[in-house]
């Protein structure tokens, strides 16, 4: 029993969370109202480097060229949310993972990051609190990125992320904004993460397969997309897959093609979507881009997978990644951004 009155090992962290990972995300359409017209100072040019990628696109990081001949463009993103799952451990491993994932998605190596905690110090363990520090430290560790200490707030409901740093070729980005038609689209991990771990945050029950992918980095996949010459890419978090995709083909004013069978899913995900484990923000997803898609026949359920809210989802990359499914096409921008077929 810790000072808090609390049995650590009875301690459901998903529990204490309105939502849960990244489907706890500002819906996609009201973020993108809430920042319209927001210009940051220093957009274009500055005395410190020149702003390379920004608010404009909506895209994973932001990125800065230094001044000076050579010189290294700097990434710099920040992510954290509430407990995807209910081990401490892994809730920072997932979270970390995530955090690093938009350095990655921009083709860039993460150098740093500070960790940033909000803890209900009244209601939970400091023990666990502890425990998530540890498992993202162990993630930055596997990632060779330095965790230089961060900021901690006293907040009734756990949230957990990274602010990381990291550097990139300016000549060798990965962005949204880079697509061309005629080019195929390849996803480094299946889908299904929002369905499974809403079932969990419900039921208790723990799917391996998804702490698995959802901790795994997306650095080997970044690095294969950038030798396979790609020059276009995004992660596929909280948006969902046709969240993200939406963003891409708008950014890149082209449109794409997704055939749906050739989507990888994970074990259990359909069955976990069909039992109706979806959630609230995945739903917001399908609504955001259902004016912009053309669903030919996919029912319901397929639509729901394809919107799902991921957690430390895989790199959507415009070209072919060794490895990786091919599962649609960018194409000439038509009548709709997105056509499911």
């Amino acid at each position: 029993m810790t000072e808090t009155g609390v049995r650590q090992d009875e301690v459901r962290l998903t529990q204490y969370a309105h939502g849960g990972g990244c489907a706890c995300k500002i819906p996609p359409g009201e973020l993108e109202e809430m920042v319209a017209g927001l210009i940051p100072w220093g957009s274009g040019g500055s005395p410190g480097g020149e702003v390379l990628v920004g608010l404009e696109t909506g895209d994973d990081a932001a990125v800065v060229r230094q001044c000076g001949p050579g010189a290294r463009a700097v990434v710099t993103t920040a992510d954290f949310f509430t407990p995807v799952v209910d081990d401490p451990y892994d809730w920072g491993r997932i979270a970390a993972a995530n955090a690093l994932s938009d350095v990655y998605a921009m083709g860039g190596t993460p150098l740093v990051a500070v960790n940033l905690l909000s803890w209900p110090r009244d209601l939970l363990p400091i023990e666990l609190a502890r425990e998530v520090l540890r498992g993202g430290l162990d993630v930055a560790g596997l990632a060779g990125c330095v965790v230089g200490g961060g900021h901690s707030v006293d907040d009734p409901e756990p949230k957990y992320g990274m602010a990381v740093t990291g550097t990139a070729d300016p000549d060798r980005l990965l962005r949204n904004d880079a697509g061309r038609a005629g080019v195929p689209l390849s996803l480094t991990k299946p889908l299904g993460l929002g369905v499974l771990n809403n079932r969990h945050k419900t039921t208790g029950e723990v799917f391996p397969q998804a702490v698995e992918t959802m901790t795994t980095l997306n650095r080997d996949a970044a690095e294969a997309a950038l030798a396979a010459g790609a020059v276009c890419a995004t992660d596929v978090t909280g948006f969902g897959l046709l969240g993200h995709l939406y963003k891409l083909v708008r950014a890149s004013g082209v449109s794409a093609v997704v055939h749906a069978s050739a989507v990888p899913y994970l074990d259990g995900a359909r069955e976990a979507a069909a039992e109706g484990y979806v959630s609230g923000g995945t739903r917001r997803n399908l609504a955001w881009v259902a004016p912009y898609t053309d669903f030919g026949g996919a029912d319901e359920l397929t639509r729901l997978l394809l919107a799902d809210a991921q957690t430390s989802g895989g790199l959507l990359v415009a070209g072919e990644v060794p490895g990786a499914p091919v599962i649609g096409e960018l194409v000439p921008a038509g009548e709709h951004r997105i056509v499911v077929r």
